[in-house]
């Protein structure tokens, strides 16, 4: 168990490490909390801090798939993930503002692993037909894998019980979003699209 929590803290440190060389500046998470809000933990903190832009980023992508998706079976597979990112994304934020922490992307302009860039949603707006069809699911893809990584990490490393707790609900949700994608219940879902042995999550 102590193995796979320090693998865990490292998972997110190093996250939040390369994001901050990249940037150029320290991580939000250690820097002092507002006057008057409770510490969090660096881990947990890392956590909430990432996860917050993932969806809103996967969001706005999402958002383009609702009038730019070929098939409406696609469009409605995309729209039920973008309710559930809402709900989640609301969650998430009212945990960052009970933990004291501040209302700042700390990743703004920083390529974290499975996050939906501002290049990416510059493609997926160029991209017509097919195309965008393929770039949002392996995009998607890509979002739901790492948001479940990360949030299994959080949930072996983490202290704070509601982070904990929450993480676990995202884990569980990301484990049946990707069976979903990867098991075809998708209609429409362009083709190839094979998800790997590791599937689902």
């Amino acid at each position: 168990m102590h193995a796979r929590r320090t693998t865990a803290v490292i998972l997110l440190i190093a996250l939040l490490t390369a994001c901050s060389q990249e940037g150029g500046e320290k991580p939000e998470s250690s820097r002092a909390a507002p006057s008057g809000t409770p510490s969090a933990d660096p881990t947990d903190s890392a956590w909430v801090q990432l996860m917050i832009p993932m969806d809103e980023q996967a969001m706005a992508l999402l958002d383009l798939a609702a009038r730019k998706a070929t098939g409406p079976g696609l469009r409605s597979w995309a729209d039920l993930l973008h309710s559930a990112h809402a709900t989640e994304l609301a969650s998430l934020r009212a945990l960052r503002d009970r933990m004291g922490l501040p209302d700042t992307d700390v990743h703004k302009g920083h390529d974290m692993p499975g996050m939906v860039t501002a290049e990416d949603l510059v493609r997926a707006r160029a991209a017509r037909g097919a195309s965008f069809d393929r770039l949002l699911v392996a995009l998607i893809h890509d979002h739901l894998r790492q948001s479940a990584q990360v949030s299994r990490s959080e949930t072996s490393a983490g202290s704070a019980a509601e982070a904990r707790s929450r993480a676990r609900e995202l884990v569980a949700a990301r484990g049946e979003q990707l069976a979903g994608l990867c098991a075809g219940k998708a209609a429409d879902v362009p083709e190839p699209f094979a998800c790997g042995s590791d599937h689902p999550v």
